[in-house]
């Protein structure tokens, strides 16, 4: 396999601190317009239709977090791969990394599809509690989605593709203008067309449907690595099971998220008595909140990752090293930013989302406390895609599901049990500060094994 290095690699030759700063403020700007779109999607659905349709796209999420994790699962997995390769000048195996990563996507997005004809309609009908008017815009809602699966699929390979040749910045404004466009239509398919939760999807879709054309038509213009011919050049079987191996962890983690809603809603049900419905309405406030506060985090552990993926395969270990370092301090001043606004101005943001006083104070509440080691959260993501980078799924694994998967289901089913609704806002701290002592312990294990006499740290790229 080739290494030769490519002078025109940016990752390689610029700066750490300025090529992290290039690469993460646009990828920063893509997340935010992301959080943006899905604020104002809800405000339409709301505004416009009513009630039901939020309902419908609500008890819709559970399915929307699981098409989320199996597009990660496979635009994760490749750019794990597609970053060491590109570094490592290793063209040919980029190549069928991304024609692999194609072709797996399709695999996937068929067998949903399949799934979904043969079931969609009995699990619209459960989930809506046998409300057949709810039932047919959940069934509506989500046959959009689903049948549209390839193109949302394909658009995450495209752009991460281009983050991981370095153009994250022509895809900001990209991302910009399509999320701009998607407003725009979700406003005339629901405001002016009342079409409802099906106009939602539509707009969705369609606004995927443009970015994913852009993506691929400016490929030859935008002066990458990867030539749009490998796509019918390389073998769409390829790397399958790499991709999946190291995509696994961070799609897990959407799953994990979703567990620990569920079991958040499920012990207020149990525990909550008669302000059962104030605590979920400021529950779910609270959830968009910090929501909206991840999506920089994850910007910037997808920065990172890019980054480090091409310097580990052109074995330019010190700089993948340094921007390890500048990413964690990136994360850890930004977590602890937000921790401090929402600790001390709980209560403001509450009052952006309503006028009830006990939701108000409840938000408050919720926000101090499960702020209360949010530090944590940004560095411990940052050092498990750091391992998903150098091609180490089984600590990123650690990294990325010990907290969402393991930690908060268990400490918030235990807080409820033990001491009641007031205690499982505890869970949330309790579970940054076990999972920053498991970070802590798989990188002192790391450090030690690397200035161990004849041994270093294995970056499963090939020698």
């Amino acid at each position: 396999m080739s290494r030769t290095i490519s002078p025109h690699n940016r990752f390689l030759t610029a700066s750490p601190g300025r090529i992290f700063v290039a690469t993460a403020m646009p990828m920063v700007v893509i997340m935010v317009m992301n959080g943006f779109l899905g604020i104002i999607d809800a405000f339409f659905l709301g505004h416009f239709v009513g009630a039901q349709a939020m309902a419908a796209v609500g008890v819709a999420f559970p399915v929307l977090m699981l098409l989320i994790a199996l597009s990660t699962l496979v635009s994760g997995g490749m750019s794990s791969l597609l970053a060491r390769q590109l570094g490592a000048g290793d063209r040919a195996g980029a190549g069928n990394t991304f024609a692999g990563a194609h072709g797996l996507a399709l695999a996937i997005a068929l067998i949903l599809t399949l799934i979904f004809a043969c079931c969609g309609w009995q699990f619209s009908l459960g989930v809506a509690g046998d409300n057949l008017p709810l039932a047919h815009r959940v069934w509506t809602f989500l046959a959009i989605m689903i049948f549209a699966t390839p193109i949302q699929f394909w658009l995450g390979l495209h752009g991460d593709a281009w983050r991981n040749e370095g153009k994250a910045g022509p895809m900001a404004l990209l991302s910009l203008g399509v999320t701009l466009f998607n407003i725009v239509l979700n406003y005339i398919f629901v405001g002016l067309l009342g079409l409802g939760v099906a106009g939602s999807a539509m707009g969705t879709v369609i606004a995927q449907a443009l970015g994913l054309l852009l993506l691929a038509a400016l490929r030859p213009f935008i002066g990458g690595m990867l030539p749009l011919a490998v796509l019918w050049r390389s073998r769409w079987t390829a790397n399958w099971r790499s991709i999946l191996a190291l995509g696994a962890p961070v799609s897990l983690s959407f799953i994990g998220i979703a567990l620990s809603a569920a079991c958040v809603i499920a012990s207020l049900r149990m525990h909550g008595g008669d302000d059962y419905a104030g605590q979920v309405a400021a529950y779910g406030v609270v959830t968009r909140i910090f929501g909206f506060a991840f999506l920089p985090i994850m910007a910037i552990a997808l920065a990172m990752q890019s980054i480090v993926g091409n310097n580990v395969g052109a074995r330019l270990l010190a700089r993948s090293d340094a921007v390890l370092r500048i990413a964690a301090l990136t994360a850890l001043f930004y977590c602890l930013a937000v921790e401090l606004l929402l600790i001390g101005a709980g209560s403001g943001l509450g009052a952006a989302f309503g006028d009830d006083p006990f939701v108000i104070d409840l938000i408050a509440h919720m926000l101090g406390t499960m702020s209360l080691l949010y530090l944590f959260t940004g560095p411990v993501l940052v050092l498990g895609l750091y391992f998903q980078a150098i091609g180490q799924p089984a600590r990123a694994a650690l990294l990325t599901l010990v907290k969402p998967l393991f930690l908060l289901p268990a400490f918030i089913i235990g807080a409820a049990a033990l001491r009641g609704v007031a205690a499982v806002w505890f869970a949330y701290p309790l579970a940054d500060g076990m999972a920053a002592m498991v970070a802590a312990l798989v990188l002192a294990g790391v450090l030690k094994a690397r200035h161990a006499p004849g041994l270093g740290l294995k970056t499963g790229v090939a020698p």
